[in-house]
Formats: structure tokens, sequence, C-alpha cells
């Protein structure tokens, strides 16, 4: 598998930067700025590791843990209040995001895994 090549990755790192971004447009509530920050940044930390080494399996559940932690972030930061839903939408949209991509990426990476061992 060719680096820099998998889209999988590219979708990890588009949501991470949307989860970034969008702290400039929603409105801050609880923790939901520091979280989405440090959450989006990883994401895409890590999306640039898997196109910069497709075959690291290990670091497709990180993006899943990621997206994981994305998607409960808003319950952890006190920011799912129940008439103003934009920063929990968006972590939990770019969670989801992030966890389909990466769990779609498993069995490719895998694959790339096995086969840079046996060559």
């Amino acid at each position: 598998m060719k680096k820099w090549t998998r889209w999988e990755d590219w979708v990890a790192i588009a949501a991470g930067a949307a989860a970034m971004l969008s702290t400039m447009f929603v409105p801050p509530m609880g923790a939901s700025v520091a979280l989405m920050l440090v959450l989006g940044a990883l994401l895409v930390i890590s999306g640039l590791v898997n196109l910069a080494a497709p075959g690291l399996v290990a670091m497709e559940y990180v993006q899943a843990a990621l997206g994981i932690l994305l998607i409960v972030s808003p319950w952890i930061g006190g920011y799912a209040e129940a008439m103003t839903f934009g920063a929990a939408w968006m972590s939990w949209i770019c969670g989801a995001v992030a966890l389909v991509a990466a769990v779609l990426a498993i069995r490719p990476s895998m694959q790339a895994h096995h086969d840079a061992i046996t060559h």
C-alpha cells in the first residue's frame, strides 16, 4: 500500500480538522473548546501517522478510540445541553465519521502490515 493515498486516513484528518475549526463557529459550552481542540488535533496527528506508515495497525485502533472519545466528550465535558447542541452535534458527527473511517481502515492496514512482513 502506497503512503499518503488511503482515503480513510484523509477522512479522519478532515473530521479532526472540522472538530478543531468548529470551535470558532459554535458557541462554547463547558469544556467543549478544550476537548474538541485536543481530540481534533490528536485525530489529525494520528491520521498523518497512518498516511506516512500505512501498515501500523495499532494506529487504526488509536483513531477509533479518539473517535469514541469525541463521541462521548459532550457528556464528559458538560456541553450536551438540552437546547444548544452546536458543539455537541459537531463532536458527535466528527467522532462518528472518524470511528467509521478507522473501522473501515483496520483490514487494509492489517493486509499492508502482513505484506510488509512477508516480503
